[in-house]
């Protein structure tokens, strides 16, 4: 369970966050609970989650080591804060910024190399899907941006399926359509990395995840977890969708 909090909440904010939300997941045992929150936000959420089972995840990361790359942050910067995970290729990465296929897998390749956990993103925009495109788009993602991984690399990503469509506009895949999306996904892991690879990788949903809605997609075999965004910024909410 993966909260996504984007550019919102300060330093301050964060200690206070996590002040309300450990209590209220000190005994969820059932799951990782990953925190992604603003780079300058990091170290104030690995200090307050010290001795808990929540982990610190960073939203990006360069591919570079370092080097003159203004305004950038890298693997090691990252792993030296104590940061334990990452987000690649969110869909608003793509939209805003540029990403690519190809940047996501030399990000995704920075991130293992430094110890990082990448929990990399796919998804379809609206008219991909109302086109029936969902699973090509799917493919060339996969095919651009995970397949170049080793078999012993890929062993340490998760995935997140996020139908653009869902991110933060109010609507959400339902259950069948967010698990027909992760099996085939699935179905492309297991096509390239073999079938107890596929059976053992964490695909997240992420697309407008609340906590009237978690329980309906988590009853579904296919989904092992959730990239939660709004939903995350508030103690409670959070708590509520990691304890389903």
């Amino acid at each position: 369970m993966a909260g996504n909090w984007k550019m919102y909440k300060t330093a301050g904010e964060t200690t206070a966050f996590f002040e309300k939300f450990l209590p209220l997941v000190a005994s969820s045992t059932h799951c990782d609970i990953v925190i992604a929150a603003p780079f300058v936000n990091l170290p104030a959420a690995v200090a307050a989650a010290a001795g808990s089972r929540v982990e610190a995840g960073a939203q990006n990361l360069f591919w570079a080591k370092e080097g003159a790359y203004t305004g950038e942050v890298s693997g090691p910067m990252l792993s030296a804060i104590g940061c334990s995970w990452v987000i690649i290729g969110h869909s608003e990465r793509r939209q805003y910024f540029g990403e690519t296929d190809e940047t996501v897998l030399k990000r995704t390749k920075a991130a293992l190399e430094h110890g990082l956990k990448p929990i990399v993103c796919a998804g379809e925009r609206l008219e991909e899907r109302e086109s029936g495109n969902t699973d090509k788009v799917l493919q060339t993602q996969f095919e651009g941006g995970i397949a170049g991984l080793s078999e012993a690399e890929f062993a340490r990503v998760t995935i997140a399926y996020e139908p653009v469509w869902a991110i933060g506009t109010g609507k959400t895949a339902t259950p069948d359509m967010a698990a027909d999306a992760h099996r085939f996904l699935r179905g492309l892991v297991s096509a390239r990395y073999g079938a107890e690879a596929a059976s053992g990788t964490r695909i997240l949903y992420g697309g407008s995840v609340k906590p009237d809605n978690v329980r309906g997609l988590m009853a579904q075999p296919e989904i092992d977890g959730a990239l939660v965004g709004g939903a995350s910024l508030d103690a409670a909410s959070f708590a509520t969708i990691v304890n389903f």
